[in-house]
This record gives structure tokens, C-alpha cells and sequence, in this order.
């Protein structure tokens, strides 16, 4: 490894002092920067006992919600039976959310075959953030429409603990573990 210059945290910083690093990369890196780095599906880092509570928040306000509905009976009997909700602002705000979840499935498959990290970003900044950013919106908004006759202005922070629960829980919900293929040939 080349040296580099001192900064303040006591780590270097690299520098490149070649006319060719700059001129669209015909030269060859020798340092462990351009090395193929295996991709791994775990976190890099253990999460502290502070994120773990606050998930563990989320996730225990939702089944609250959930299970004790308006205090007569749950939320899910309620969603499915109870005449004061308007029913089509919440099967539009239901369908917005489902197009949404389709999108983001999508779109982070179609980011499996992408190889660099600045390709990925930019297929999910152009194409697809703002529109599922509106689409969620519209939804949320709906959906506040459709069940404000039940819980009133509670329905706001309800939904908005809702949405943070299913945050906390989608990342762990993988049907089956994506790996991608391993490039190099192996010599044994």
C-alpha cells in the first residue's frame, strides 16, 4: 500500500499522484481498492440496545393497535365490518400501498444485476423514488380519509405507527437468501 497524508484523526488519506488516475481509468489499480470484494448479505455492524428497543417499540404499539382495535373489538374486524369507515378512499389507500410494495420488489430485483453502487442509486433516484414518495403519499392520505369517523384525529399517529412497524419488520421478512454469483474462477 502507498502512503498517504496525515489528517487530523490520525489516519492518512490517499493520494494519487499519477495523470492517468484521472483520465477515465486505462490504468491498472494495484491496491486493494480495485480488488473484487465478496458481497455478504449480513450487517456489517450489531445494532445497539438502543435501536433494538425502539424496534422493539414499533413493532409491540403495533400489535397494540392492532389487537385492541377501538377498545370494542380488533382492527382487523373493524377494517372489515364496521360501516362508519368509508370504503372506497380505503380500498384506493390499500392499493396504493400494494402497487407501492410491488414497485419496491421490483425495483430492488432489478438492483441484484447491477454491479456498481452509484448504478443502483440512480435507477431508484430517476425512476422510481418520487413516484412511490407521491404514491405513498396519496395512500396515506386516503387511508386517513377512510378511517378518521372511527378514531378521529388519532388516526393520524395510528397509521404513522403503523407504517414505522412494517419499516421494522420488512427487511427481516426475505423468502429465500439472494446471493449473487461469485465472478472469479476459482484455480484448485
Amino acid at each position: 500500500m502507498s502512503g498517504g497524508t496525515p489528517r487530523g484523526g490520525g489516519g492518512y488519506i490517499r493520494q494519487r499522484h499519477s495523470q492517468g488516475y484521472a483520465s477515465g481509468g486505462d490504468d491498472l489499480e494495484d491496491d486493494a481498492c480495485s480488488r473484487h470484494q465478496p458481497f455478504s448479505l449480513e450487517s456489517p455492524r450489531c445494532k445497539t440496545w438502543v435501536e433494538v428497543l425502539e424496534n422493539v417499540l414499533w413493532i409491540a404499539s403495533a400489535v397494540f393497535i392492532v389487537y385492541f382495535g377501538d377498545m370494542h373489538s380488533n382492527m382487523i374486524y373493524i377494517l372489515l365490518h364496521d360501516a362508519r369507515i368509508k370504503r372506497m378512499p380505503l380500498f384506493l389507500g390499500m392499493l396504493g400501498i400494494g402497487v407501492n410494495v410491488v414497485i419496491i420488489i421490483y425495483e430492488s430485483l432489478l438492483s441484484w444485476s447491477m454491479r456498481r453502487f452509484d448504478e443502483k442509486w440512480e435507477l431508484w433516484s430517476i425512476s422510481a423514488l418520487p413516484f412511490i414518495t407521491l404514491l405513498g403519499i396519496i395512500s396515506f392520505c386516503l387511508l386517513s380519509f377512510a378511517l378518521w369517523p372511527i378514531w378521529g384525529f388519532l388516526t393520524l399517529p395510528l397509521l404513522f405507527t403503523l407504517f414505522m412497524a412494517c419499516l421494522v419488520v420488512f427487511p427481516h421478512l426475505t423468502i429465500i437468501k439472494l446471493r449473487p454469483q461469485n465472478e472469479e474462477l476459482r484455480i484448485d
